[in-house]
């Protein structure tokens, strides 16, 4: 017979062995961020920053996602980074609970300006404003603090790229409207458009005549907004919302993007469930007025990694690769706060399907 303290040897002997194993194959399955093809170009898609920012203990994980973005720029020859919106969950309120929220407004928009510092002067970023931006805590007028924190002048590399500027709901210029030029290294001409939340009349048409422009016809333009999609991939008919004229996703699919000859992707944000992944996500793709296929995708993480009061989102980014034939895209999805340490890594990629596939443009 085998000695009890022998059993215990050998029991703990094949403990530490299994355990050894796992993490071995765990370092072994993880690799870091690359190009399939080295010839390619990325654009960083951010999701809704709000659950980082309105939390004090939170607000280094979003900056830790810019540093990685910033240390990655050249690897992953990253020419684009765009944010889908609700960069603060409050535009001005000034007295937080310390349950739902512990940061007052000012050091929300001050750490999420903080955290887009990372890149500026790094590369262009191109953000746009969500329900929350504005109003007291959600879009109860369209006064938000935007221009504010983010002036033309904030990142030189976006101030290079911006051609038209649209106006506010007091008529003044905002980069809450406003369109990008961007060329691609494969020569390849994009416009970014950036819409605010629920686009009133005005705008919708000011941005429908400027990507019309003869000098735009030949580029791909992309539409930058933060709601258009609920979690059945349909467009949003209606939210609700206290405003003057609103447009919401079915309102700017009839409007704008369908009866458009170049919008060819359209980004956003905004849904999402506690700790429910494709809660957070939209896709569909649909032909525009010239018959080319409308790519839109829904991309938010706010209410994973502990729900409304969790730690942000995980640190979950998207990692978007233009290859080099001028029309194939890969999305990945992938998370810098994982892949910080060899204890997490191996969970630092979602694979799904719903999470990593491909698109062709036109």
């Amino acid at each position: 017979m085998i000695p009890n303290n022998m059993k215990k040897l050998f029991l703990i002997g094949i403990c530490l062995f299994l355990c050894f194993r796992i993490s071995a194959q765990s370092e072994k399955a993880y690799a870091p961020p690359a190009l399939s093809d080295a010839g390619s170009w990325s654009m960083i898609l951010l999701p809704d920053p709000q659950t980082y920012v309105k939390f004090d203990y939170n607000q280094p994980l979003f900056e830790l996602m810019t540093a990685w973005i910033a240390h990655h720029i050249e690897p992953l020859q990253i020419g684009l980074v765009l944010c889908t919106g609700d960069l603060v969950e409050q535009n001005e309120y000034p007295n937080p609970d310390g349950v739902h929220v512990n940061q007052p407004s000012k050091s929300q928009w001050e750490a999420v300006a903080r955290s887009f510092c990372r890149l500026d002067g790094k590369t262009p970023y191109m953000l746009a404003t969500g329900n929350h931006d504005y109003g007291f805590r959600s879009a109860e007028n369209r006064k938000t603090n935007f221009d504010k924190y983010f002036p033309v002048d904030k990142n030189w590399l976006n101030q290079r790229l911006l051609r038209e500027v649209g106006t506010n709901s007091d008529g003044m210029p905002t980069l809450a409207n406003a369109v990008f030029e961007y060329a691609s290294p494969h020569g390849k001409k994009f416009l970014v458009l950036v819409l605010e939340f629920a686009p009133r009349d005005e705008t919708i048409e000011w941005a429908k005549k400027t990507i019309a422009q003869e000098k735009y016809a030949a580029h791909t333009v992309i539409l930058l907004t933060h709601s258009y999609l609920n979690a059945r991939n349909e467009h949003i008919a209606d939210e609700g919302y206290k405003l003057e004229g609103p447009n919401y996703g079915a309102a700017i699919w009839q409007k704008l993007v369908q009866p458009s000859k170049n919008i060819q992707m359209v980004l956003a944000g905004h849904i999402g469930a506690p700790n429910n992944v494709k809660a957070h996500l939209a896709f569909r793709t649909d032909p525009n007025a010239a018959g080319k296929k409308v790519h839109q995708m829904v991309f938010n993480a706010q209410a994973l990694g502990g729900g409304w009061h969790g730690n942000g989102g995980d640190g979950w980014l998207r990692i978007l690769e233009f290859l080099p034939d001028g029309k194939t895209v890969k999305v990945k999805t992938f998370s810098p706060l994982f892949a910080a340490s060899p204890t997490t890594r191996q969970f630092a990629w979602r694979t799904e399907p719903h999470d990593e596939f491909t698109f062709v443009l036109e």
